[in-house]
């Protein structure tokens, strides 16, 4: 994985991602941005005459961008892992994807980047050699038990940032929500922790991946009020009025009416499928899940309307999964929003789109 600083066309508005603080009279008088874009090499493999030749990889080009927006400290973060895992019985495959946003600072969510993916990988290491031995006993005999082995990577991963208990006082505040796909050749694995967001695209039709943690959903209200917690409509539906998602790592003031426990979703690899997204909130609190999917949709298929500004964006990177993540969160802050902003698209049309024409 490499980080690279490109700048942008005049008049957008982003700002550095991983930096802290932001000058408001500079950031007002500036007319060039710069961005920070997380990208991994294309699970393609390109000849030296220019054609992509088709390996035996899960995905093909995938890219992300992490943009600090109008926010005055960037607590947002991400990790691309491309052939996480290959299990040793079945042999299959999994790269690994995750967003994460934090609030009350940005330790949680760069402890996640930092740390999320190798737990995993010990957690599926173990599950599978458990398998080799002869244990299966109410497990999936034919891979992972993906519910369990997520279960407990996010448990481990909030113990590691203090949801064991050890925490010290100015961390008790700080939390990240979490969304994270693991992509395999049959099935992509969902896991979500909060109110980041999976959507995959199929025949042209945005499909969730993930629901959204919210503290006035019916069935999270029920469960903070059984936990004996209450939610307040204080500036939109809080726990305890403070924070308006209803899952999370981190956050131990909160405990036990904010919950680490994931939701899992598995879904089987079909031809349909063309692309995925996962975004923090900044994107869908101005986005729909539908516009999403029609922009990258346009821009992997190189039909943007608007030529100049694509062909800009487009000396970023010739992957065009990279592209159309960074115009997604551009697009995000054109539409007025205040957040944070980290975009993750994965190609799944292995060779028909490396390239931008």
């Amino acid at each position: 994985m490499t980080l690279r600083e490109i700048s942008l066309p005049e008049g957008i508005s982003s700002t550095a991602a991983h930096t802290t603080t932001v000058d408001p009279q500079k950031a007002k008088s500036s007319r060039r941005r710069r961005v920070e874009i997380q990208r991994l090499k294309s699970s393609c493999r390109e000849s030296q005459n220019g054609v992509v030749e088709d390996g035996d990889d899960t995905c093909g080009a995938h890219g992300g961008v992490s943009v600090m927006g109008r926010r005055r400290e960037m607590e947002d973060a991400l990790t691309m892992e491309k052939e996480l895992v290959e299990l040793e019985l079945s042999k299959k495959k999994y790269d690994y994807f995750g967003v994460y946003d934090g609030h009350g600072g940005s330790h949680v969510a760069e402890a996640c980047r930092d740390r999320m993916h190798a737990i995993l990988l010990e957690e599926i290491m173990r599950w599978d050699t458990w398998r080799k031995k002869g244990g299966c006993g109410g497990g999936d005999v034919e891979g992972v038990d993906w519910e369990k082995v997520m279960g407990k990577c996010f448990e481990r991963m909030d113990e590691e940032v203090g949801g064991g208990g050890d925490e010290k006082v100015e961390e008790m505040t700080v939390g990240s929500t979490v969304v994270v796909a693991v992509v395999g050749k049959d099935e992509i694995v969902v896991a979500n922790c909060g109110d980041s967001r999976a959507v995959i695209c199929r025949n042209g039709v945005a499909v969730p991946l993930s629901l959204d943690h919210k503290p006035d959903r019916p069935d999270e209200l029920a469960r903070i009020e059984a936990a004996g917690g209450r939610v307040i409509n204080w500036n939109g539906h809080r726990v305890l009025g403070v924070l308006a998602t209803s899952r999370s790592i981190g956050d131990c003031y909160l405990k036990p009416y904010v919950s680490s426990i994931p939701e899992v979703t598995i879904s089987k690899r079909t031809e349909a499928d063309e692309f995925l997204i996962l975004a923090s909130d900044g994107l869908w609190d101005v986005i729909s899940n539908e516009t999403a999917c029609q922009v990258v949709r346009r821009c992997l298929m190189g039909r943007i309307k608007s030529q100049e500004f694509f062909n800009q964006i487009s000396k970023i990177s010739s992957n065009r999964a990279e592209v159309a993540a960074v115009l997604l969160a551009e697009l995000a802050i054109a539409k007025g929003s205040k957040d944070n902003i980290s975009v993750i698209v994965v190609d799944f049309k292995k060779c028909s789109r490396l390239t931008c024409s």
